[in-house]
């Protein structure tokens, strides 16, 4: 769904196809958004206009991005109401300031901020570690950090368990297009499904005895690391790029990989030349 094409469509027709993509009936809408079947079927047809605030209210139930509410109140003939800020605006200080803070303490474990479609904002410098290892090209701004993972001159040739990561990224980029139906994310998806792998991906995870997490088991300097992620995002965003960010942080998933990195990325004694 482009911007054109949203802009030239009536914000009832757009409510309608949200709440068809989200599989949810006229009824079960209503009763979410606590409003008659009648008023919301007038709405989507054009014979009724939605106020700013039904707008509003109807964008949260559907679970609709800040951008896309901003798209709805657009179509609807309203101003939108959430910001789009760069990052380096004077009013982002205290966010950039937020994020430098974690990706420093994370050190020495890697740790990245990415934006809404996955491509790098930030990184700390423990981040090395993986990009060290991927072409240049690949880092060239701006720099999506999914297909640095799996392209085949990227981290692809140096993750063991390929075929379960590379799964695992893809299952993550499947949920995150049936959640937004971002054409660009999903031209990203069969770019990255195009991509070769000599392993076979899982259809379902079964874990191994003791396993509690999808590793990212990675082949650097001779010896084999591994990692499990977490990732972090605002908890009340109002502006639209404070929304989309979100902090991806490794950890090491065994005593070995957790000395290596204290041993190549921890910051030297004071005083050591």
């Amino acid at each position: 769904m482009t911007t054109a094409a949203l802009s030239q469509r009536p914000v009832g027709e757009l409510l309608r196809q949200w709440r068809e993509h989200r599989r949810l009936s006229q009824l079960d809408l209503a009763i979410q958004a606590d409003i008659s079947t009648r008023h919301l079927s007038f709405m989507e047809t054009g014979r009724s206009n939605p106020s700013r605030e039904m707008v509003l209210h109807l964008s949260a139930e559907l679970d609709l991005s800040l951008r896309e509410r901003n798209r709805l109140l657009l179509a609807a003939g309203f101003a939108p109401v959430f910001s789009e800020s760069t990052l380096n605006a004077p009013q982002m200080t205290a966010v950039r300031k937020a994020l430098r803070q974690i990706l420093a303490g994370h050190d020495p474990y890697p740790a990245v901020v990415v934006d809404g479609r996955w491509n790098l904002v930030d990184g700390n410098a423990s981040l090395a570690l993986f990009t060290g290892l991927m072409a240049p090209h690949l880092l060239a701004a701006p720099a999506n950090v999914l297909r640095a993972s799996l392209h085949p001159q990227g981290l692809a040739p140096h993750i063991v368990n390929l075929g379960e990561w590379r799964g695992h990224l893809l299952g993550r980029l499947r949920r995150q297009i049936a959640l937004t139906a971002d054409p660009l994310l999903e031209a990203l998806y069969e770019e990255l499904d195009s991509y070769p792998c000599d392993q076979p991906e899982p259809d379902v995870e079964i874990p191994g005895p003791g396993e509690i997490v999808v590793p990212l088991r990675l082949r650097y300097e001779g010896r084999e690391l591994a990692f499990f992620s977490t990732i972090a995002t605002f908890g009340t965003p109002l502006d639209i790029t404070v929304a989309e960010l979100a902090i991806e942080s490794f950890f090491p998933a065994d005593p070995a990989t957790a000395e290596t990195l204290r041993t190549a990325f921890a910051d030297p004694p004071a005083g050591t030349p």
